[in-house]
C-alpha cells in the first residue's frame, strides 16, 4: 500500500511537470509562470512553499516538547502574522512595484530600487548562501518518516527526493510547482486532520489526551503542576521569539514574497488572502498543536540519543499502514514543494541577479533558462550532500538549521524591503546596514555562539532579533545617510497612484 500509494504520487508529479514545459521557455515564464497565476494556486504555493518536514518534524516537535499545547501560538502566529498580514501589507505593493521595475527576484527588486549593481550582486550571494542551509534541512526531517515506514537508508531518500524534485521543476518551471504545490496542498490539509485525530485517539481523544499532558512533570523545565498543558507554557519568552522568527520571517524570504510577483489580479490577490491564511491555520496550527502532545510518548523516544526530531515519527510510529503511507506523503509533499520553491529562487538569483549582471550583460533568454536549469541540479546537489554530511555532524537538530537561514534571510532583507515599498526615503546604506548586520549576526552565532549572551545563542532568538533590528536600522541609517533623487523616487511610486475604473460595490464614491 504504502509503495503503491507514493508510486501513483511520483507519477502525478512527473506528468504535470512535463505538462507545463511549454510555458518554461522563458525566463518570466520559467521563474514567475508568465505573472498570470491565479489565487488558488498562489495562495496553495505561498502555504506550501511555507511548510515543510522542518515545521512538521523538526520544529512541532522540538517545540510541542519545550512548550506542550502552548506551541500551537507558533501556528497561530504563522497564520496571523505570517499569512494574512502578509498578504495584505506585501502582496499588492509587491506586484505593483515589482512588475513596474521589471523584476523578477529580490535581488533585481534592491538592484532597480536603488539604482545599485553592487546591492544586487550581495543580495544574491546572501540568498545563494542562506538558503543551502534550509534545503538540507528539508531532507533530514523527511529521512526520519522514510526509516521509520520503510527502514529505507538516508541516503537513498535524499537521492530520490532530488531527482525527482528536480525533473518536474526543471521540466516545468514555476507553474508546474504552483500546480503541484496545489495538490500537495490538498493532500497536507486532509492528510494532517487525520493524522492528529488518529494520534489522539490512541491516547484516549482529545479530553484524555489533554489530562495526560497536564499530568506531565518535568522539573528541569518548571516545578508548575499542569504546565505543559497551559494556555502559555513554560516559557513565553521564548516561545515569542519562535513566533517572530517563523511568523514575521516570511516577510523577508525570496521564495516566499516571490510567490506575490507572480499573482495575476487584484481579485486573486484578495481570494489569496483568505484561502492562505485558512491553509496556515489548519496546517502550521495542526503541526504545533499535533507536537504539543509529544511528552505523552516520552516513553518511546530518547532525547539524549536521538534528538527532538525523532519525536513526531515516534507518535506516529503505531499509526496503521493506511496512515503512516499517508504521512509519509503528507511529509513529502510539504517538503517537496519547499524544495521546489527553494531551488526556483536561488538558481534563478544566481544566474540572472550575479551571472548575468556581472559577466554577461547580453545573455539571450534561451541561454538564460537553460543555465537557471543547470544550476536547479547544482543547488540540488550541493544541498543533498550537506545534508548527509549534516546528519554525520554535530548539528543535529532542523531547528538549527532553518534558524540560522531565516534569520541571516529575513534579517537582512525584511527592512529595507517593507521600507522601500512604502516609504520613498529609504537609501541605499540602509540597506547595506541591515543587509550586513542581518547577515553578520546569524555568521557570528554560527561561528562563534558561545561568546554570545545567553538570550543570543539560540540561532532562533538570534534570527528573530536580527528582523526586529532591521525595522530601527533601516530609518536611522535612511536619515543620517544621503536622501534618495526625489525625481527617481516619484517616478517609482508612481505605479501605485495610476487611477483604476471600478464598479460602484467595489467603491461607493462620494
Amino acid at each position: 500500500m504504502k509503495i503503491a500509494l507514493l508510486a501513483a504520487y511520483f507519477i502525478v508529479l512527473l506528468w504535470i511537470g512535463f505538462k507545463c514545459r511549454k510555458g518554461a521557455g522563458s525566463v518570466s515564464g520559467f521563474v514567475l509562470g508568465g505573472r498570470s497565476v491565479g489565487a488558488w494556486l498562489t495562495a496553495f504555493a505561498y502555504g506550501t512553499s511555507y511548510f515543510s518536514a522542518v515545521v512538521f518534524v523538526g520544529y512541532a516537535g522540538q517545540f510541542g516538547w519545550k512548550y506542550g499545547i502552548s506551541a500551537t501560538w507558533a501556528g497561530i502566529g504563522n497564520a496571523v502574522i505570517g499569512s494574512l498580514l502578509a498578504w495584505v501589507v506585501l502582496g499588492r505593493r509587491t506586484r505593483l512595484l515589482s512588475q513596474h521595475l521589471d523584476s523578477a527576484t529580490m535581488p533585481e527588486f534592491f538592484g532597480k530600487r536603488f539604482d545599485s549593481k553592487a546591492l544586487k550582486l550581495v543580495a544574491s550571494a546572501i540568498i545563494f548562501v542562506f538558503l543551502v542551509p534550509y534545503t538540507a534541512s528539508l531532507y533530514n526531517g523527511l529521512s526520519r518518516l522514510f526509516a521509520m515506514a520503510f527502514s529505507m537508508d538516508y541516503s537513498v531518500c535524499i537521492v530520490l527526493m532530488s531527482v525527482l524534485t528536480a525533473i518536474y521543476v526543471i521540466a516545468g518551471g514555476y507553474l508546474a510547482t504552483a500546480v503541484n504545490d496545489f495538490i500537495q496542498g490538498i493532500i497536507m490539509l486532509f492528510g494532517l486532520v487525520a493524522i492528529i485525530a488518529a494520534v489522539l485517539m490512541s491516547k484516549g481523544g482529545f479530553v484524555a489526551a489533554l489530562d495526560g499532558l497536564a499530568r506531565v512533570t518535568d522539573p528541569a523545565v518548571s516545578t508548575t503542576p499542569g504546565i505543559f498543558s497551559s494556555f502559555f507554557g513554560p516559557d513565553p519568552l521564548n516561545l515569542l521569539f519562535v513566533v517572530i522568527l517563523t511568523s514575521l520571517g516570511t516577510w523577508g524570504l525570496p521564495q516566499m514574497v516571490q510567490k506575490f510577483y507572480a499573482i495575476k489580479n487584484e481579485d486573486a490577490i484578495r481570494k489569496g488572502t483568505v484561502i492562505s491564511t485558512l491553509f496556515a491555520f489548519v496546517v502550521a496550527g495542526g503541526c504545533y498543536f499535533l507536537g504539543g502532545f509529544g511528552r505523552l510518548f516520552g516513553d518511546k523516544v530518547d532525547i539524549a540519543k536521538d534528538g527532538f526530531d525523532a519525536i513526531i515519527p515516534a507518535m506516529l510510529s503505531n499509526l496503521g499502514p493506511g496512515l503512516i503511507a499517508l504521512t509519509v506523503i503528507l511529509v513529502l509533499s510539504a517538503s517537496m514543494s519547499t524544495l521546489s520553491s527553494l531551488v526556483i529562487a536561488s538558481s534563478s538569483t544566481l544566474t540572472s541577479d550575479f551571472i548575468k549582471s556581472a559577466f554577461v550583460p547580453n545573455m539571450k533568454q534561451k541561454n538564460e533558462v537553460l543555465i537557471i536549469r543547470l544550476f536547479i541540479v547544482v543547488f540540488i546537489a550541493i544541498s543533498a550532500v550537506l545534508a548527509i554530511l549534516q546528519h554525520k555532524s554535530s548539528v543535529t537538530f532542523i531547528a538549527q538549521l532553518m534558524g540560522i537561514s531565516w534569520g541571516a534571510l529575513a534579517g537582512s532583507f525584511l527592512a529595507p524591503f517593507l521600507y522601500s515599498l512604502y516609504w520613498k526615503g529609504t537609501t541605499k546604506a540602509a540597506c547595506w546596514a541591515s543587509f550586513a548586520f542581518g547577515s553578520g549576526l546569524m555568521i557570528y552565532n554560527m561561528l562563534f555562539r558561545a561568546t554570545l549572551p545567553a538570550i543570543l545563542r539560540s540561532p532562533i532568538n538570534s534570527g528573530a532579533i536580527a528582523m526586529l533590528a532591521g525595522f530601527i536600522i533601516v530609518p536611522v541609517v535612511s536619515w543620517l545617510s544621503k536622501a534618495p533623487d526625489r525625481r527617481f523616487t516619484d517616478a517609482l511610486f508612481a505605479c501605485y497612484e495610476r487611477t483604476r475604473q471600478v464598479t460602484a460595490k467595489t467603491d461607493l464614491g462620494e
